[in-house]
């Protein structure tokens, strides 16, 4: 009678673990910034101050970005372009990109624009584990 008892508890966990396990597979994992229907791609770059003239970069990108959505997006995926203006300005680049990252929920950081907005915002990118592409 044992033996029955100790059969039936086995197969009741095999049971447990191949029922949750299933489960567990079939969930999509994604980082922040990422789902089955977008991603979400921050910018920095200046749109006023000294290098203004550069913002034309911003607006090309997006509308680059259009361009892919419009074409069907990236594997089906939408791609949500956020940009804001830094005005070149170092502490600005830090405020702009803490706001994509805490608030916007950006995956990446795409070409921020100049060694010094660059250089400001590494550590804190890398610290949060978010891609500084370009």
């Amino acid at each position: 009678m044992l033996s029955t008892v100790r059969i039936a508890a086995i197969s009741a966990a095999i049971t447990a673990v191949a029922v949750t396990s299933t489960a567990a597979f079939a969930q999509k994992k994604y980082d922040t910034g990422a789902s089955d229907t977008e991603i979400k791609i921050g910018n920095i770059i200046p749109y006023s101050g000294p290098a203004s003239a550069y913002g034309v970069i911003g607006k090309t990108e997006e509308a680059y970005f259009k361009m892919i959505n419009d074409r069907g997006g990236i594997n089906g995926r939408k791609v949500n372009f956020v940009s804001y203006d830094d005005a070149y300005s170092p502490p600005k680049a830090v405020e702009q990109v803490r706001k994509l990252v805490e608030s916007d929920e950006v995956l990446l950081v795409f070409n921020p624009l100049g060694t010094p907005s660059n250089t400001a915002i590494q550590k804190y990118l890398n610290s949060k584990k978010i891609p500084q592409l370009f």
